[in-house]
């Protein structure tokens, strides 16, 4: 990955998580979400938005829902914001590495413990 890929990368999950706070005006958008990464192609024209969400099985699936419909409304808020001369496609992927990465420490604890 080249230093203005880094670059792009790092602004784009900046700028989406604030478009997902403060711009996206959606009642779905009940939990928090949490951009984890943000793969850019080599010629900046599509960018896979690793996310997660903290909350139930419900909220989780109505974010998702909010987020897919309001990708055309973040890749516009994006082209006004990051000067790029092609604004990235944009497709949103739910990762839920840390939700198992908590579940896997809880069963060591529960395992050192004595309970399983």
């Amino acid at each position: 990955m080249t230093l203005r890929n880094e670059r792009v990368r790092k602004t784009l999950m900046k700028e989406i998580a604030d478009i997902l706070q403060k711009d996206i005006r959606d009642k779905r958008i009940s939990g928090v979400v949490s951009i984890l990464d943000v793969e850019v192609s080599h010629d900046n024209s599509f960018a896979k938005v690793y996310y997660s969400v903290f909350g139930d099985d419900e909220q989780k699936e109505k974010t998702k829902e909010a987020i897919e419909q309001h990708t055309p409304q973040i890749r516009y808020e994006i082209g006004k914001r990051v000067r790029l001369r092609l604004t990235p496609e944009l497709r949103f992927i739910y990762d839920d590495s840390i939700e198992r990465g908590t579940r896997v420490t809880e069963l060591i604890n529960k395992i050192s413990r004595g309970e399983i």
